[in-house]
């Protein structure tokens, strides 16, 4: 991004201030722009401005931010209309993953804000191709999809449709880098994008490793966490496989690919699970049984972690090599 660009003179909307939604807001505040909060919940106001103060209070302790909270939330006018999103240069949604109650937003939208202005779905399943159909000038309507929490995360996916115009999606592209991002780009629409198509493969393998009762769902974990937990943050799988040896990768996946789980449907486990009302962490039954207890230290340490890992992965940025390179060579 241009250092020319000034995120005061580029105002944002956020559709929908649940808990991604908030999150989402923080991270426009904390890069400088003027944000504008809508949510259409009725009853669900007075929560959300609670979330974002909340997550400001945490984002403060954390030393991200240049000043007191109090300089942010003045760039913060939240309401349950949308026409207050008139000025906004650009529109992130994140509302129930509804095709229906989101075309009926983008519609109002479409009418509300200036033609030229970007609008995003923060959706991770529905195609954008689907979407852009709700808006005139399709080729400014776009994914942009988020890790929670959005203020602390390094995720950002900026996903094209059929119709999206792809210099556009290179100005989102840059604009994450204001964000504190290391964007990725979808250049054609697939569903579930890039990470969801990488993470729901590994979901799928590890349901049949514990649905066949090959391991538990503890030591599935505990190897997750101990193979791509360490690599992962760092190189990601096309990198690992160069520094680890790629040829060996090629001849494991001709013996191995064959035997891979290719279930088109959910697997047993969590059918039964969600059959029976679990919804995992929120109400205590899920892979784990958790106590109130548990629950909210499980939500502090995770908390806790982004911050860590968000150190770390700062540390290593994706082009730390040019980087050193680039020191070598000014030190001659």
């Amino acid at each position: 991004m241009s250092r020319e660009f000034d995120p005061k003179t580029f105002p944002i909307g956020v559709i929908g201030l649940g808990m991604m939604g908030s999150s989402i807001a923080v991270c426009m505040l904390i890069a400088g722009h003027p944000v504008t909060g809508v949510e259409l919940v009725e009853g669900a106001l007075e929560d959300a401005k609670l979330r974002i103060k909340g997550h400001f209070k945490l984002a403060e302790e954390k030393g991200l931010l240049n000043g007191p909270t109090e300089n942010y939330l003045k760039n913060l006018h939240v309401s349950s209309d949308l026409s207050t999103l008139k000025d906004c240069q650009l529109v992130i949604e994140s509302i129930k993953e509804d095709i229906n109650i989101k075309g009926d937003v983008f519609k109002a939208v479409d009418k509300i804000v200036a033609k030229d202005a970007f609008i995003t779905s923060n959706t991770s399943a529905i195609p954008i191709s689907d979407l852009q159909v709700f808006v005139s000038n399709p080729e400014r309507f776009f994914g942009l999809h988020w890790m929670e929490p959005a203020f602390t995360t390094r995720f950002l996916e900026v996903i094209c449709g059929d119709k999206s115009d792809l210099k556009k999606a290179q100005f989102l592209y840059d604009l994450g880098e204001l964000w504190q991002k290391e964007t990725v780009l979808l250049k054609k629409d697939i569903p579930g994008f890039i990470a969801n198509r990488l993470m729901y493969a590994m979901y799928r393998e590890a349901m049949h490793l514990v649905d066949e009762d090959y391991a538990s769902v503890e030591d599935v974990d505990r190897a997750c966490r101990n193979v791509a937990g360490y690599f992962i943050p760092m190189m990601g799988v096309f990198r690992w496989m160069d520094f680890t040896g790629i040829a060996s990768y090629r001849k494991v996946m001709k013996d191995l690919f064959p035997t891979l789980d290719n279930s088109d449907a959910p697997g047993k486990l969590i059918n039964k699970i969600v059959d029976e009302g679990g919804t995992g962490i929120f109400n205590g039954k899920g892979f784990y049984q958790y106590t109130e207890e548990e629950k909210k230290i499980w939500q502090e340490l995770y908390s806790n972690f982004s911050f860590e890992i968000r150190d770390l992965t700062l540390k290593y940025p994706a082009d730390i090599v040019q980087q050193k390179l680039k020191e070598k060579e000014e030190k001659g």
